[in-house]
């Protein structure tokens, strides 16, 4: 049975955000993905992607991790990527949008105290259904979005993810309103479901919204983690193309 992705992150918000803080099942992690970034990784999502990497903290938020204010998160972002040379930091594992004055403070105390970029990766649900979420992204200059599309279209949005079809519209009107905010940003797809005239007709409806959509789309692909394969074999799903951990493409790093 599908669920309303918009109703599932508030009720995630209620168990994993408290006033400003926000809880994290791994406070910060070094990583190869984006050539070298910082990480830390948060708990809660608003969606059900089957192929996600993320386990027991995304489907039990509550069980997991700890709270954190923004800055503690942001120092420890900091420090690790001073200590291992990185130029990037990001919060990974599940929505870091859900907590949206967490996440603002956050990128703020990265922005004032450092000189990495942000890499905030969202699947844009909330950014999508809020013009004003893009807005207040708007003021940082050092922070990019990478909009995270759960398959070519509705139908395979709904597919993959449990939530409604209607959702998929919300992540294309996500890069919308970052855009008309002046958000730096792109597109990146999961495309290990999809046959190629799908993507070739997302292709145009990016075009539709801007054509450097298509110019910098992102492919994605799913990585076998143990997990990952119970769940596709539980739902008997195939996927066209698909990686091991261990044998990742370096382009796809």
């Amino acid at each position: 049975m599908s669920f309303d992705p918009l109703k599932l992150a508030e009720e995630t918000e209620e168990v994993v955000v408290r006033g400003m803080l926000r809880r994290h099942y791994r406070a910060v992690r070094g990583g190869r993905w984006y050539g070298g970034i910082a990480s830390a990784d948060c708990c809660g999502c608003c969606l059900r992607c089957i192929f996600c990497w993320s386990n027991f903290p995304r489907d039990n938020p509550d069980k997991c991790g700890e709270f954190y204010k923004p800055e503690t998160i942001a120092r420890l972002l900091i420090n690790c990527a001073a200590r291992r040379g990185y130029r990037q930091v990001r919060v990974s594992g599940n929505e870091p949008t859900i907590g949206r004055e967490h996440l603002l403070r956050l990128v703020e105390f990265v922005e004032q105290n450092s000189p990495y970029l942000f890499i905030l990766e969202t699947n844009g649900i909330l950014i999508g259904s809020d013009p004003s979420y893009a807005k207040d992204l708007a003021r940082f200059e050092r922070l990019h979005v990478r909009v995270s599309l759960k398959g070519t279209n509705e139908e395979e949005f709904a597919m993959l993810t449990g939530a409604t079809p209607d959702g998929f519209k919300l992540q294309l009107q996500s890069l919308k309103n970052l855009l008309d905010a002046g958000v730096s940003c792109h597109p990146a797809v999961m495309l290990s479901f999809s046959p190629k005239e799908s993507y070739e007709k997302l292709e145009d409806k990016l075009a539709s919204i801007d054509a450097r959509l298509v110019d910098e789309l992102e492919e994605e692909y799913v990585f076998l983690y143990p997990h990952v394969v119970k769940r596709l074999r539980a739902a008997k799903l195939r996927p066209l193309v698909a990686y091991k951990p261990s044998s990742i493409p370096e382009e796809l790093v």
